[in-house]
């Protein structure tokens, strides 16, 4: 059984199957594209919302430095992430990496993990667009019934058509192609950006020095009676994370790291990239740089324009000009962060639509979901399963309690795929790398302890939750996935096979 479980998939293997007619992709992204995905999906509730929460709670002034620690254990993994996208341009993006390095089991067990993740991560974005357009709505004087417009509407019952509808129509979007969805996103991740740097220089001009003081807080203990989700370290080594001082900043940055949630998406679209060799590494290390940057830029200059003890937790950024006298600019980011969020909900359904379609070709679910439409060259018949079961999730769900399974979903991936860069590395050094990872052993080495230690200071809860979501993968792998699979029914590349290169190579 275990030389059944550990089975893995070889790279050309991979590679030959996104050349064959009824299951490729078509290949239409650029570097340009990918790093507008990353920028897209990156960009959203974080900046616009944690900001406040972690400077009042945990790091004071010192969230600036919270957001470099988070961006660095994202720039440790996004090293990993380049090497494999461009070894291995394959859609799947953890999934497909894992089956080459690590095995069968392992793969699955990642694969089913994205699945949860981005299908969360989806929905809890749309809740939270559909939050800011009725926002939008009550400000301007419009109603909306309380049945449609919420989760508790007449005798309890409601529906947040709002979510669902914008769930729905961003699967429509992604079933017309890839290119419709990078135009769309483009336009889109522009007055994102302009919303942000309008913070950054309008702000600029409205700090005053005295709010930095102190930059770094006293540090105060946290009371374990006052949380009722103690973190896994309280509950492993007996103490609890700080508020304030230096390991607030810590605290702070296992917080914010769901602003960083994103950039590993850009690998889910390898395979319809036109030179993924050459791309893939600057759209994703690009993407994750200029939003590191945008995050510092925010975090000073709001927590320089209002004391941190006065900042709003549910809007820190809009509530920080009008409490200056500027409720213009305020009007200005409550509109860009809502047009924003519809970026996050198609990137997240894009990567997640791609993991399923990369998983149902290998067999492991059904093959069913494999054939790409033989027009638009797209997965439509995953994207519109999922899409459906989204929107409605998005629209009856409570998911507020689940979203931290969202960062604890990405931080496993982070670690399977540093751990994967070694291996393969031992594995198969025969292997073109046009991005390697450079000083290994130690950077893979960095990444699975920067994440594992963000995991640790995660919710006791959302560990119990994610096992159990694990447990339940474990049993539809040993009932379906391990019998079906293709490596299982010997759909494998013979050894006098001729292997083609991936298009795009520069060699």
């Amino acid at each position: 059984m275990t030389n059944t479980i550990f089975r893995t998939k070889r790279v050309e293997q991979s590679i030959l199957d996104t050349e064959e007619p009824e299951h490729a992709l078509k290949k239409s992204l650029s570097a340009l594209d990918l790093t507008v995905f990353g920028v897209g999906v990156i960009i959203g509730t974080g900046i616009f919302v944690l900001t406040g929460t972690v400077a009042k709670n945990n790091a004071g002034p010192a969230v600036a430095l919270a957001f470099v620690a988070a961006g660095v254990a994202c720039a440790l993994a996004a090293l990993c992430y380049a090497e494999f996208a461009s070894t291995v341009p394959v859609a799947g993006s953890a999934y497909t990496f894992s089956y080459a390095s690590l095995g069968e089991l392992p793969a699955w067990i990642i694969g089913w993990d994205l699945v949860l993740e981005f299908a969360l991560g989806t929905a809890v974005v749309a809740v939270g667009w559909s939050g800011y357009d009725q926002s939008r709505r009550d400000n301007a004087g419009g109603e909306m019934p309380a049945a449609l417009g919420s989760r508790e509407g007449a005798d309890g019952f409601g529906f947040d058509i709002l979510a669902a509808a914008l769930v729905l129509v961003l699967t429509v979007i992604l079933v017309l192609g890839m290119k419709l969805s990078a135009r769309i996103t483009s336009v889109v991740v522009a007055i994102k950006v302009a919303v942000v740097l309008t913070v950054i220089v309008a702000g600029a001009f409205l700090i005053e020095a005295d709010n930095y003081d102190p930059f770094i807080p006293k540090q105060q203990a946290v009371d374990a009676g006052e949380s009722l989700q103690a973190p896994l370290i309280q509950l492993m080594f007996g103490w609890a994370p700080s508020n304030f001082g230096v390991m607030g900043i810590f605290t702070a940055a296992s917080v914010v790291f769901f602003a960083f949630i994103g950039f590993d998406v850009v690998a889910t679209a390898a395979e319809e990239t036109k030179n993924p060799q050459r791309d893939m590494p600057r759209g994703i290390i690009g993407s994750l740089l200029i939003c590191t940057t945008l995050y510092v830029l925010v975090s000073i200059v709001v927590t320089g324009m209002q004391h941190y003890s006065e900042l709003s937790v549910d809007a820190p950024l809009a509530d920080a000009f009008k409490a200056t006298g500027h409720p213009w600019y305020a009007g200005f980011i409550s509109f860009g962060a809502a047009v924003g969020l519809t970026t996050v909900c198609m990137i997240l359904l894009l990567g997640q639509t791609r993991v399923f379609f990369a998983m149902s070709r290998d067999g492991l679910l059904p093959r069913f979901f494999s054939r790409v439409h033989p027009r638009f060259k797209t997965p439509h018949r995953p994207t519109i399963l999922l899409g459906v079961i989204i929107a409605i999730l998005a629209g009856f769900t409570p998911l507020t309690e689940l979203a931290a399974l969202v960062n604890i979903g990405t931080l496993f991936a982070f670690v399977v795929v540093a751990i994967g860069v070694l291996v393969l590395r031992r594995t198969r050094p025969d292997l073109h790398r046009s991005f390697r990872t450079p000083w290994v052993p130690v950077i893979p080495i960095l990444s699975v302890c920067a994440s594992l230690w963000l995991m640790i200071n995660l919710p006791a809860e959302t560990w119990i939750r994610f096992a159990v979501w694990m447990l339940a993968g474990f049993v539809v792998y040993f009932l379906y996935g391990r019998n079906h699979s293709r490596l299982a029914t010997g759909e494998e590349l013979s050894a006098g096979d001729a292997v083609k290169p991936p298009r795009g190579d520069t060699e």
